[in-house]
Formats: C-alpha cells, structure tokens, sequence
C-alpha cells in the first residue's frame, strides 16, 4: 500500500482575494518544475493565465527551460487577488499517479477555514471532477446542475458566493488551452478580475 502524502504547500491566500482556486492535490514531486501550484510544466493553468491576461500562454515561461517565472507569478496572482489552494489535505495514491480517479482523499481540506480566511472572496473555482465533488458535497450543492463552465451560488455563514465549475488544465482533458481559456475568461469577467487587468494592460487579449 502506498504511504499516506500529506499536502506540500501552504496555502497562497492573498488577503485581497476574490478568487479562490481549489485542485484535488499536487502531482508528486518528480514531476514538479517549481515549488508552487500546478507546479507540472505539462499542466496548462498558467497557460491559460498567461492567453487571457497577456494574450500570450508562455507568458509565465522562462524561455528555453521547461519552467515558470515562479516569483512574477506569485506578485501577478497576489495582485489581482487570487488564491490558490486544494481540496485535499493528506491522500494516497493508490496507483502512484496524479490523476483524480488514482487519489485516495483520507483527509480533506477544511474548506470553511479558507474561506474564512478570505473575507474579500466573491467566487471559488474547481478544475477538476474530484474537486468538484469534495467541494459540492461539503457545501450541499447539487453537483448534477453544475454542467461545465457553469456556476452555482452557495451560502457560507452570512455570505453569498458562487462556485464555477472549470475544465481540468490537465492535458489528459481533451480541450485546447485557448478553448479552456473561453471558459475561464467568463467567470474572471463575472468576478471583475479581466476587466481590471485589461486597465493596465492594453495589450491583453480583449
């Protein structure tokens, strides 16, 4: 049997967020290319980061080098407001891999924590099926009326937020990064994220 992983990562959680980006757990480290979220040079998030607010998805890429500009990275997300974290805490893989149907949750997230710690937070995204589900059932939500890139308003304590649904930026899901990126750019528009970066940067992709 496989050990039990507990999650590497603190969570990034800028006090200014109104995003909160929620994965199942990080791939293991052999595969990372930095010490940070979506850390697989293979998976395309900040690909589709990089399409939407910069109208170039190697944005984030150091050219020549299979990794990203991790600190430009960290001060782009810290000042548009977005935090990042999982909805696992400790798995096992039951099959050594990453992806979501190999992941034994034996621990997850306290997700109410999160969002408790993040008072400025107006949505939260899960890319990815197991995610979705921790998430949906932890709050009570119908996750059968969550059809991809549709969203959903949840209640936590006294406040209202919504919840979208994502296309996995693992490239085992069969959809480009500029199609993916469609789905993505509805929803940073809904929170006024785009909208705010397409102020300062007039060359972005809108």
């Amino acid at each position: 049997m496989n050990p039990i992983e507990t999650h590497p990562f603190e969570p990034f959680l800028p006090a200014n967020a109104r995003l909160l980006m929620l994965g199942t757990f990080p791939p293991s480290e052999k595969r990372w290319s930095m010490r940070f979220y979506y850390p697989n040079f293979q998976n395309d998030m900040w690909r589709i980061f990089g399409w939407l607010f910069f109208a170039d998805k190697h944005h984030f890429e150091i050219p020549g080098e299979k990794r990203f500009r991790l600190e430009d990275l960290k001060s782009f997300l810290r000042e548009r407001g977005i935090a990042l974290y999982d909805t696992a805490y400790r798995i096992r893989r039951t099959k050594g891999t990453a992806s979501d149907k190999d992941l034994e949750i034996v621990e997850p997230t306290d997700l109410d924590a999160l969002l408790g710690a993040l008072p400025e937070c107006k949505g939260v995204l899960t890319a990815g099926q197991l995610a979705t589900k921790v998430f949906t059932q932890h709050y009570g939500i119908d996750v059968k009326q969550l059809k991809m890139g549709q969203s959903r308003p949840f209640s936590f304590g006294q406040r209202t937020l919504r919840l979208y649904r994502m296309p996995s930026s693992s490239r085992a899901y069969p959809m480009s990064v500029e199609k993916k990126a469609e789905f993505y750019r509805t929803m940073l528009e809904q929170l006024g994220l785009l909208t705010t970066l397409n102020a300062e940067y007039p060359n972005s992709n809108k």
